[in-house]
């Protein structure tokens, strides 16, 4: 359901990021084909940089259907950003893109806590997210991390993940799938 970033597949993703439902919601909005290219080019780099770990979500075909990515790693701590084409909403790819990815980021890279900042009108992104028993809304919590996302305007909304909780988490539904 995830891979690795790959040039091959920007055609793809570049249509379904300009759709006007989802751009507004893009982190790395681009304008034209080749800025995506080169914005692609870039977190492939980061990647290498350790500072960003970015994936391709793909349908069960294969298809690229979006892309997820945790940016700005400091101090095994980073910030998730998430977009998904219009075609596949409402079909769980999103919980279980989220679910792949943070078993990755906390199993391999060994990443200790993700942030996650949306938009205050984003219902859809806050709904899904609230599914997500081990997710905490952390707007008080850390509130330092909450003001330095809304600088000027109290825009977006913070939520965290921590390694346990997932982890506890990822235990407590296998044994209920093994019950």
């Amino acid at each position: 359901m995830l891979k690795k970033r790959d040039l091959h597949e920007c055609h793809s993703l570049y249509y379904l990021m300009i759709d006007p439902v989802v751009f507004p919601y893009v982190r790395n909005k681009c304008q034209s084909y080749e800025e995506y290219l080169f914005i692609t080019k870039q977190l492939i780099a980061e990647e290498e940089q350790e500072t960003c770990i970015s994936r391709t979500i793909l349908n069960e075909m294969g298809h690229p259907i979006g892309t997820i990515d945790l940016y700005n790693i400091v101090n095994r701590t980073g910030f998730l950003a998430t977009w998904i084409g219009t075609p596949y909403f409402g079909k769980g790819y999103n919980q279980r893109a989220k679910e792949s990815f943070f078993a990755e980021l906390f199993l391999q890279h060994n990443i200790e806590t993700i942030f996650m900042k949306i938009r205050k009108q984003n219902i859809r992104s806050k709904k899904a997210v609230e599914k997500l028993q081990y997710v905490k809304l952390a707007n008080d919590t850390n509130l330092e991390v909450y003001k330095s996302i809304n600088i000027t305007d109290q825009i977006y909304d913070l939520y965290q993940v921590e390694r346990l909780s997932f982890l506890e988490s990822s235990e407590n539904m296998q044994h209920v799938v093994a019950t």
